[in-house]
This record gives structure tokens, C-alpha cells and sequence, in this order.
């Protein structure tokens, strides 16, 4: 295992900041894992696991070890008539977990194509997009637990999965690696079309037709019109979580705005798109020095070339008490603030 000093981290975030690490590790086996946390304990003040680096802003340079995932692989567990049971490896690609899903006509991950990041962060966040989440396929999580050092694994339930939460990012943070994630996929058509977007992509097509490739080749033109590639311009994809309010505070607030969408997500609990309420407050398309508020979805903060991850926190700051102001909705980011 090859230790690199003051490593440049450019290439390991979506954002394009030009950050360093004290120190990166690049970790291809269980062993390997053991043999860094065990360094990153013992010799750092702090660490953080990186899979693709999509869904975190550096602040500034890392005074810490950076543990990159490289576990990979995927094989099929077991299956039968209906379903196939996968095990993929956390530093496998998601964008292409979902393609070799697809290719298969496995059902499950279609509407979480294009997403990019790697399979490690997916239960951390229960990964979703489009009508879907990852916990409806998942059937269970391996890891490291950082306490005992040995492997263990978790059922769904243990997961304890939430709207853009999990165990992993709450009471187990920086106590367990996912290394593994178990999926039980279908072979028989499940298309989900809750989402409207995507309902209209498909409508031309009939109902019984739709294949798999066509829900996710549907759910990559929804993403292409509206979400800009990290390989072009540096971003985190959603910024910030969709909030979750009481239906009396959504009522008042339809009150006010008629043309509020909200969605129930439980007893007496509306969410409502974070992205509607930063383009009421006018940030859609606006920059500030070299961030800036993607002018195709208000949800996404952009790098135009050259921001710092102080700029973008500092932007994300202005935009979250713009909400705070006019709908007294207070936003949380998504993405990992290091």
C-alpha cells in the first residue's frame, strides 16, 4: 500500500477543486482497508474515504489521509425465475453498475441512471432520483466497523434508510466503511413512472412495451437537459436535501405562493423542492466570482473554472439564508462539507 504526500485531489472531486491531502492511500483489497484505517487512526488527526468524490466540497486543502476505495468487482450471488441477487464492491462505478444492470434487463436500478459516484456512497446517502431509492432493492450492507476492526453486515432494516439518509451517514459516520452493498434485482418489468418528468418522457410508448433500456435511456435526457456534466463544469449534482414540513406550514405557505409543488411523504409531512424555492428567491443562473447557481436547475451550485471550496460554501451560505428570509424553510446540504 503506497502512501502519497501533499496529493493533489482534483481529479477526486466533482467539483474541480484544486485541493490537497497530507496524505492519499489507494486501497484495492479488505486488507489494504484494515492496514489504512489502521494508519489514519494511529497518524492523522483526521480521515475521510473517497469513492468518486461527487457528493463532497472540499473547503480547502485536506490536513488529514485521504483513503480512495478501490474494491471492485461485481458477481451474482444467486437467482431464480424472477429475481438475481448481485454483490458489487464499493468502488465500482455506479453509472456503470446500472449499465451492466441494464444490458442484463435486470430491473431495480433504472432510475438511478447517469448518477455519477461510486456504489460505496450509495447506501450512505440511500442514493435516489426519479421516483426511485436505492433501499427498495437493497438487501444488505458489508463493512468495516472501524471499532471492532472486523467485517460486518448490515439487513435494510438495520440500515435504518431515510429521504437522502442512512445509519452509515448519522450514527455510524466515520465508524464504518461499506465495502460491499447485496442488491436483489427483478427480471420481471417494474417500470416506476411516479415521477412525473419521467411519465411524459415515456407516455408515447405503450404501458406493457416499456423495456428497461427505455426507462433508462429516458432518465439520461432527463438528466442531460438539466443537470450539467462534472466533466464539463465542476459540481456535486443537488446541493441541498428536499425539506420535509409540516402540512400546516405548507398550507401557510400555499397561501402565500399558490404555485408551491409539495409532495406527502408521510403522516402530517409535505416535501417541498428545494430547487423551487432558490429560484423564487432569484438565485436561478446567477454567479458570484466563480460559483455560481447552475442557470438550468437551481438545486446544483457550479464551479466555473476556478472557485475555491470557500467560495462555494460561501455561496451556498447566501442561498440557504435567501430561504431561510423569505419562507423561513431552513435547507441542509446534501453533500459532505470537509
Amino acid at each position: 500500500m503506497l502512501v502519497q504526500r501533499r496529493f493533489p485531489l482534483k481529479d477526486y472531486n466533482t467539483f474541480g477543486l484544486d485541493v490537497r491531502a497530507s496524505a492519499f492511500v489507494q486501497v484495492r483489497s479488505l486488507d489494504d482497508l484494515k492496514a489504512a484505517v489502521d494508519l489514519a487512526l494511529g497518524s492523522y488527526p483526521k480521515f475521510a474515504v473517497l469513492g468518486g468524490g461527487s457528493n463532497v466540497l472540499f473547503t480547502g486543502d485536506f490536513d488529514g489521509l485521504v483513503i480512495q476505495m478501490g474494491l471492485r468487482g461485481v458477481r451474482i450471488v444467486r437467482q431464480d425465475e424472477r429475481s438475481v441477487w448481485i454483490e458489487a464492491a464499493a468502488g465500482e462505478d455506479w453509472a456503470g453498475l446500472v449499465r451492466f444492470c441494464v444490458e442484463r434487463d435486470w430491473w431495480g436500478l433504472e432510475n438511478l441512471s447517469l448518477i455519477p459516484g461510486t456504489v460505496g456512497g450509495a447506501p450512505v446517502q440511500n442514493l435516489g432520483a426519479y421516483g426511485a431509492e436505492l433501499n427498495e432493492v437493497l438487501c444488505a450492507v458489508q463493512g468495516l466497523d472501524l471499532r471492532s476492526g472486523s467485517l460486518r453486515v448490515l439487513g435494510r432494516d438495520e440500515c435504518e434508510f431515510g429521504y437522502r439518509t442512512s445509519i452509515f451517514k448519522e450514527k455510524l459516520c466515520q465508524k464504518f466503511v461499506v465495502t460491499s452493498v447485496l442488491l436483489q434485482l427483478s427480471k420481471e418489468p417494474r417500470v416506476r413512472t411516479q415521477y412525473e418528468g419521467l411519465a411524459k418522457e415515456l407516455e408515447g410508448l405503450p404501458s406493457e412495451k416499456i423495456s428497461v433500456r427505455d426507462v433508462a435511456e429516458a432518465v439520461g435526457r432527463l438528466r442531460r437537459a438539466k443537470l450539467p456534466d462534472p466533466k464539463e463544469i465542476g459540481n456535486a449534482g443537488s446541493f441541498f436535501r428536499n425539506p420535509e414540513i409540516p402540512e400546516a406550514d405548507f398550507e401557510d405557505l400555499r397561501s402565500r405562493y399558490p404555485t408551491v409543488p409539495g409532495f406527502p411523504v408521510g403522516p402530517g409531512r409535505i416535501r417541498v423542492p428545494a430547487g423551487w424555492l432558490i429560484e423564487q428567491c432569484g438565485w436561478k443562473g446567477r454567479r458570484k466570482g466563480n460559483a455560481g447557481v447552475y442557470e438550468k436547475h437551481a438545486l446544483v451550485i457550479v464551479n466555473f473554472g476556478s472557485a475555491t471550496g470557500r467560495e462555494i460554501l460561501s455561496l451556498s451560505e447566501e442561498v440557504r439564508a435567501s430561504v431561510l428570509d423569505l419562507f423561513g424553510i431552513r435547507l441542509e446540504p446534501e453533500v459532505r462539507i470537509l
